[in-house]
């Protein structure tokens, strides 16, 4: 940004209604050959230094989008006597364009030149402290809200309460929100917003319940914090006051809703929101859809996905992108790239490094290894994608799976950036797919010390070790879990009846079902046994809880709840926090065939379809 000049002061020019006629017509221009047209009337009338006409000038160059701030910023260093009006056009003009700094020097400019701020030059200064992360210039715009009598301005405090927020000061922002004489809904929603943003979900809660009433910008605003923040049977309860208390859900709400049935695999209230949005002709713009998509995909339902894609009558790169990658994680990789294919063949909108990270991983889930190789290398040919670390983690993911572990070790030490965790932890899994020793403990060590907070990096090096045998270091491993205060992490599944989701965890019995349930399991046991099952627990040291025995993991009580409540053939769909265990996928799959049902299981890593005693991973996970 130039300086800013102030020039002496002289008299001002006084406008007669024939001069005003010219500028008047400023509100019609479309371009800036227009716009300079009009200007070099207005230096013909002589008001090249009023106030009113220059500033109609200035705010179309500042604000229009065919504009130019720089012309604007011309015209200001010339006018003498630069009115609020013209300041704040400035202010505005700078924010939209993104200079937060020029619009905090400007206005200590405003203050050398003894140019008063009213009530709407404070806000954009506000917000653009906010933006540049200026704290200690935020806080003397604050003294100035309240020195020049704005600290009852609900604009000005609003402003203030999102600039606390931002800089992680919910206790002042807490101040300036109970200092407030008249809140308004932004008031409400924006501290609900904040203390969600930081976690604080319960101080969420008690705002809003203190709200004298409650729209639908605030449930969705404290649905969205629970949501946000993994609490999802909360989220649904709120959800379930908002209908009974007959608040129309909006595309705000339907899309924090969906996202926590994403999470819980809640397909029929997923369903029943999908229907409600399309029966009350709720807007469906590109975020919406792609959270529809993303919903089906990830409880289980890639054909309804597909279908609320196909009729999408504009598609953005998210909405394919969703639906290639939900593709994926059902392990259809020729279907992922037919649809590559389709996108291209549209030419509607460019594939990006996100449309490359889920075909790579598509062919990470299905085994096309050819496929993968030609792609990682074909979106950098086309596209001049260069690969990022996703796409170096699909690749080694890829590489791994199919036992070429020192292609995958090569890939890595050529990388030209470090691999992180995502990528050696890819290496470490495919060590355990294929009992790889060696490299796992070379890799493993490493992984463990990137990220030592992560139980599940300990436990897949010590499940290896326990299977080569080698138990002291499965003791070590251990005792430096215990010496870091590291835990892991349980394993629980979930299952979705009548709207309703249940959770289990390995051995529990807290369900009210519990007796009914662990007899069903027995006779699931049972049953299998009798077509040949194992158990198979080589290798197992910290699959969920070692004084459990393998039948009482979490997902075989959560199928044993599904055979027990549902009809004879339907789906028993069920969502589980963690990788399936060797044992728990053998059995699902015999359990698929003898009870003659399609038994659909969403772990960590992608989904299982059982079905007639085959899983459609075709053991390749």
């Amino acid at each position: 940004m130039s300086a800013i000049h102030f020039f002496p002061a002289t008299p001002m020019a006084t406008i007669s209604t024939a001069k005003a006629t010219p500028f008047k017509n400023l509100e019609s221009c479309s371009t800036m050959a227009e716009l300079k047209q009009h200007h070099a009337q207005i230096i013909k009338l002589g008001l090249s230094s009023d106030n009113d006409a220059v500033g109609r000038v200035i705010k179309f160059c500042s604000l229009s989008q065919s504009g130019d701030l720089n012309y604007a910023h011309h015209l200001f260093d010339y006018l003498p006597h630069p009115d609020a009006f013209i300041y704040n056009t400035m202010f505005r003009g700078y924010l939209q364009a993104q200079l937060h700094r020029n619009c905090i020097i400007l206005y200590a400019h405003m203050l050398e030149r003894f140019v008063t701020p009213n009530k709407f030059s404070l806000p954009p200064v506000i917000r653009a402290c906010c933006s540049d992360g200026a704290v200690e210039e935020a806080k003397q715009v604050h003294a100035h809200v309240v020195k020049l009598g704005f600290a009852r301005d609900s604009y000005c405090q609003n402003n203030l309460i999102h600039m606390y927020v931002n800089f992680d000061s919910l206790e002042e922002a807490r101040r300036v929100f109970d200092k407030m004489d008249k809140k308004d809904d932004v008031s409400w929603t924006t501290l609900i917003s904040g203390y969600s943003q930081y976690g604080s979900v319960d101080e969420a809660l008690s705002v809003f319940e203190s709200m004298p009433v409650k729209n639908s910008a605030a449930w969705n605003a404290v649905i969205a914090a629970h949501v946000q923040n993994n609490r999802f049977h909360e989220a649904f309860s709120l959800f379930n006051s908002m209908r009974n208390e007959n608040v129309a859900m909006d595309n705000f709400v339907a899309a924090s809703m969906l996202a926590a049935c994403t999470r819980l695999g809640a397909l029929d209230q997923g369903e029943w929101i999908h229907n409600y949005i399309k029966t009350r002709s709720i807007e469906v713009d590109p975020k919406l859809a792609t959270t529809i998509i993303d919903m089906y995909c990830k409880c289980g339902r890639v054909d309804k996905a597909y279908e609320v894609f196909d009729s999408l009558s504009s598609k953005k790169v998210s909405s394919w992108n969703c639906m290639i990658g939900g593709l994926a994680m059902h392990g259809k990789g020729k279907d992922a790239i037919a649809l590559l294919k389709k996108m291209e063949a549209e030419n509607t909108v460019t594939p990006d490094y996100v449309t490359f990270v889920n075909v790579l991983s598509a062919c990470a889930h299905s085994g096309l290894v050819k496929e993968g190789r030609y792609y990682f290398s074909y979106m950098t040919e086309v596209y001049s994608i260069a690969p990022r670390m996703e796409h170096y983690g699909c690749l080694v993911d890829l590489l791994g799976r199919a036992g070429l572990l020192d292609e995958a070790k090569k890939v890595i030490n050529e990388m030209p950036m470090r691999a992180d965790v995502g990528v050696l932890g890819a290496l470490l899994g495919a060590c355990r797919i294929h009992g790889n020793i060696d490299i796992a403990e070379e890799i493993g060590k490493q992984v463990i010390e990137l990220e030592p907070e992560n139980s599940g990096r300990y436990v897949l090096l010590a499940n290896l070790y326990a299977k080569a045998g080698r138990y002291d270091e499965v003791a070590s491993i251990r005792k430096l879990m215990n010496d870091r205060g590291v835990k892991k992490v349980a394993g629980f599944s979930m299952i979705e009846f009548e709207g309703t989701v249940s959770e289990f965890i390995a051995g529990g019995r807290n369900h009210l079902h519990a007796k009914e349930i662990y007899e069903k399991v027995e006779e699931m046991m049972a049953r299998i046994r009798e077509e040949g099952y194992v158990a198979d627990n080589d290798g197992v040291v910290y699959e969920e809880d070692l004084e459990n025995s393998l039948n009482y993991h979490s997902e075989k009580l959560a199928i044993a709840f599904g055979l027990l409540k549902t009809k004879a053939g339907e789906t028993i769909r069920v969502t589980k926090n963690l990788r399936v265990c060797r044992d728990c996928h053998v059995a699902s799959k015999l359990i698929s065939m003898v009870y003659d049902r399609e038994i659909v299981v969403r772990d960590r890593n992608r989904f299982h379809h059982f079905r007639g005693g085959l899983c459609s991973c075709n053991d390749y996970w």
